[in-house]
């Protein structure tokens, strides 16, 4: 149990994220005003103070690979790291602990940013903390919103999940069996020949919103799990198939409205299982405007809300990392160099919430 901290107590951290092709910097303060209680809830105000982010672009109709990604980052986390500190007019003595992705994510480019923080930790002399990428997305989504007891569903480019707080961790009600959401609406924009500026499922949401014309695909729901994989397969025949016969326009509106309707049938389910009438959507996909609007109908019948931010936060970044590892530090958790091995499958419920009663 963590011990009590009494009087007014503050803590600065430094974020860094990189588990996929975006490259983010954030700094928090969290203030705790009568200090850090070792029973109650962590709820901190919650102060940004710097959020810088850049994003690797290839060629359209072309994904990233994971070694043209890390050389990316390799190439601007440190000028990163100046802009986020110089916008929070801070020195690296100003900071408490330094937080980074330990995973999940892609393995080059997490292990190109764990370097730059085990080096940073050491030169320093300032604490590591490793961050399970998609508790970063819950608990910035939780800061943001301020929603209390949250279905959260996370939906990004590596991970679609229906989470579900109990007990000190956020557990796994449903999740895809396959690739998720974020990588199915990239490979189809790809298909399509999108640009991937300023993200391919961006732009498939806008052809969807010119799209009139259903297309029929598979609908694949198996419990609480989904499957995206043959609906992928399915309408990439369509439209290499018939391109004359549909638009590309109703071919990302018909994707969209299947795939949705799908993650809103198992969020629902959920909601009714825990008992719960509000939902957090985070990730990527959760910038989405039409997700957002489909899960808000559901919501409203179950007399509920929805809570999401906007890109700022909903895509990866570096603040996120910050705003965990900053509650984590909190309760005296930190990673020693040698436990500081980054990992391309961490799954959301290993990680002890212990921040949270």
């Amino acid at each position: 149990m963590a011990e009590a901290v009494d009087g007014a107590k503050t803590i600065i951290a430094l974020g860094l994220e990189g588990s996929a092709n975006k490259l983010g910097v954030g700094i928090v303060k969290h203030i705790y005003a009568t200090g850090i209680s070792p029973t109650d809830e962590l709820k901190p105000e919650v102060v940004e103070l710097a959020n810088v982010r850049d994003t690797y672009n290839p060629p359209a109709g072309e994904g990233f690979l994971p070694r043209d990604v890390a050389a990316h980052h390799r190439s601007l986390i440190i000028p990163l790291l100046h802009k986020a500190l110089e916008a929070a007019n801070l020195t690296p003595q100003d900071l408490d602990c330094i937080c980074f992705t330990k995973g999940p994510g892609m393995g080059a480019p997490l292990q190109s940013v764990a370097l730059v923080a085990r080096t940073l930790s050491q030169i320093w002399n300032i604490p590591l903390v490793g961050v399970n990428h998609c508790v970063g997305h819950i608990e910035m989504g939780r800061a943001i919103t301020g929603a209390d007891n949250p279905v959260v569903l996370y939906v990004s480019g590596g991970n679609t999940q229906v989470i579900a707080y109990s007990q000190q961790t956020y557990r796994i009600f449903g999740e895809t069996l396959d690739i998720a959401i974020g990588n199915c609406l990239d490979r189809f924009a790809r298909v399509l020949k999108l640009p991937n500026e300023p993200n391919p499922g961006y732009n498939i949401e806008q052809y969807a919103k010119r799209g009139s014309k259903f297309i029929e695909l598979p609908y694949t729901v198996k419990g609480m799990d989904v499957s995206f994989s043959g609906i992928l397969s399915f309408i990439e025949k369509v439209a290499k198939t018939e391109p004359e016969k549909y638009t590309p326009e109703d071919l990302c509106y018909s994707l969209q409205e299947n795939m949705f309707a799908m993650l809103v049938e198992i969020t629902e389910r959920a909601m009714a299982h825990i008992g719960t009438a509000e939902v957090l959507v985070v990730g990527g996909v959760g910038c989405n405007e039409r997700l957002q609007e489909m899960m808000g109908q559901m919501a409203k019948e179950r007399d509920g809300k929805v809570f999401a931010t906007d890109m700022r936060y909903c895509i990866d970044n570096g603040i996120m990392i910050a705003q965990a590892g900053a509650l984590a530090f909190a309760r005296g958790f930190t990673t020693p160099i040698d436990d500081s091995w980054i990992t391309q499958r961490f799954r959301t419920d290993q990680v002890h919430v212990e921040w949270r009663v």
